[in-house]
């Protein structure tokens, strides 16, 4: 199966099946995203090195505007878009088979994971996953050990405090924190002028 057909497929059907020929083409791309992922981790690289590494990864030719500081983890990869001058901290996780869109001006602090799959809850269905998008619009800050589930929308220059986990969409010019993340303030009454 293609690259193209697949990416179609999981967002229509938004569910992969085990052990059917969606399955197989996603593990045979996952493979590639995490020797990929691998080779970068193990290595010193420049900047322009990195930035040519995380387009491999992704597919996606990325602005002079990127920086990563690694390790950095993505287990597919191909189904991650990212804006211009973004910035991603050291020990972030993708997983991106549902679809990750960064937006232009991002920051991502250390260790923060997106995640786009659920598992099926019936217990004899584990192995079904369920993919719904990621989506941080643009200059948005997501800090370090948070975590996005799947199906959030962080909303234009909305802050995620650390250590959050954020299981609804957030807001456009908003705070949020906690487990699970709630409202805190509004970024104007932060903003110091």
């Amino acid at each position: 199966m293609e690259l193209t057909e697949l990416l179609s497929r999981f967002a229509e059907d938004q569910v992969i099946y085990p052990n059917t020929e969606v399955h197989h083409a996603m593990t045979k791309v996952s493979n590639e995203a995490r020797r990929l992922s691998m080779k970068l981790n193990t290595g010193v690289y420049t900047d322009e090195q990195i930035k040519e590494q995380v387009s491999q990864i992704t597919g996606q030719n990325l602005d002079d505007g990127f920086s990563l500081f690694l390790p950095f983890t993505s287990d597919f990869g191909k189904n991650t878009k990212i804006g211009k001058n973004v910035f991603i901290n050291s020990g972030c996780r993708f997983q991106d088979q549902g679809g990750i869109t960064i937006g232009n001006q991002c920051l991502l602090g250390h260790n923060v994971v997106l995640a786009t799959i659920n598992h099926d809850y019936h217990p004899e269905k584990r192995g079904i996953m369920h993919l719904r998008p990621i989506v941080l619009k643009e200059k948005t800050w997501i800090g370090s050990n948070s975590t996005i589930l799947p199906g959030v929308t962080v909303g234009e220059n909305s802050v995620v405090a650390a250590g959050s986990v954020v299981t609804k969409d957030v807001p456009a010019n908003t705070i949020v924190g906690g487990n699970p993340a709630k409202f805190l303030s509004n970024l104007a009454d932060k903003i110091e002028e």
